[in-house]
């Protein structure tokens, strides 16, 4: 199954830490690889249970999936990434949902 994907809000300043370069590499096999290996994805466990992750190099993409879209709630590097208090997974607006 192939997914759509959205970015919270939030993502754009995740982004903005990280090298132009590196971001948009980063964006780029987001677009081109997670939609459709979503479903497949390693789960998240602990305080980040039914969340999951895509590894880009050193850096790691936590997304939930909501009925056909995987939606990105934070992109970090792996040694940062789990360190906050990322996301309430069960608040998600729709105006997430719509890309927003």
């Amino acid at each position: 199954m192939n997914y759509k994907i959205a970015f919270k809000k939030s993502v754009s300043r995740d982004l903005k830490k990280i090298d132009k370069e590196q971001a948009q590499r980063i964006l780029n096999k987001v677009e081109s690889e997670l939609s459709g290996k979503a479903g497949i994805l390693p789960a998240l466990t602990g305080k980040f249970s039914g969340l999951k992750k895509f590894k880009v190099g050193d850096f790691r993409i936590i997304f939930t999936i909501k009925d056909d879209t995987a939606l990105i709630l934070r992109i970090g590097h792996r040694n940062e990434v789990y360190k906050s208090n990322i996301i309430n997974k069960n608040r998600v607006d729709q105006e997430d949902l719509n890309g927003g």
